[in-house]
């Protein structure tokens, strides 16, 4: 059964790669080519009786999910050990470049916020192996997790798969705020763990801290790319 699972996620990450090489092609292509007209799409119903039945949507689920994996010293542990506060729980492997870059960040974060009782975890979705060699060069300064297809499954029981990086905070009745998918930034950290102590002190419900973070990771977002194009702008005059 490891051995399947293991076969598994190695074949995964052949096809997250194989992917990855030709998204960039296709964005390269599309960098240099006008634009089409549009086609209409076949209608689904024209191609019932061939297709098979539509796979049902996945949901990210309201409370932290009930997940053991893994620590560095194998030990089997529950990811709700470490609920009960402001926690952001961190999924990465080490073949992903965006998931190497947060790192630094997550340490200063977590040393940051020690003093709130907030806490950060990572799970890494990748061989043990691989893991605790990389870990080894590159220093974690908070919990980690580890899972090979264990780790798959605990990716899907949030409702994501394989879109790593990907950080879920959860406030301290175990519930969750919000889930950013891709490379977290300093300022999208720090606004969502402010509002998980908002929701503890009473400030702000769930749902209006949730709305409150949903809006300001989009400004966050369109500002960083307004910053980017001004640079590119500058560097091709």
């Amino acid at each position: 059964m490891k051995q399947s699972g293991s076969s598994a996620l190695r074949l995964i990450i052949a096809v997250l790669v194989i992917a990855t090489a030709g998204a960039v092609g296709f964005f390269a292509f599309k960098a240099v080519t006008p634009p089409q007209p549009s086609i209409t799409p076949v209608v689904a119903a024209q191609v019932r009786d061939a297709a098979p039945e539509e796979p049902r949507r996945k949901v990210i689920p309201d409370t932290l999910p009930d997940i053991t994996l893994a620590d560095r010293d194998g030990k089997p542990t529950k990811l709700a050990s470490f609920g009960g506060r402001p926690l952001m729980v961190n999924f990465w492997a080490t073949w992903c470049a965006p998931c190497r870059r947060e790192i630094p960040l997550l340490n200063k974060i977590r040393m940051q916020r020690k003093g709130q009782n907030a806490e950060i975890v990572g799970v890494a979705v990748d061989f043990t192996d691989d893991v605790l060699k990389f870990v080894a060069s590159t220093p974690l300064s908070y919990p980690l997790l580890i899972g090979e297809e264990d780790g798959l499954a605990a990716a899907e029981a949030f409702g994501m798969g394989m879109a790593f990086p990907f950080s879920v905070f959860v406030d301290s009745q175990n519930r969750i705020l919000t889930v950013k998918v891709g490379e977290l930034h300093e300022d999208e950290a720090n606004f969502a763990f402010d509002r998980l102590l908002d929701i503890d002190n009473g400030v702000l419900t769930r749902q209006a801290a949730q709305t409150a973070v949903a809006d300001a990771f989009r400004e966050m977002a369109a500002e960083r790319a307004r910053n980017e194009a001004a640079v590119e702008a500058t560097s091709n005059k």
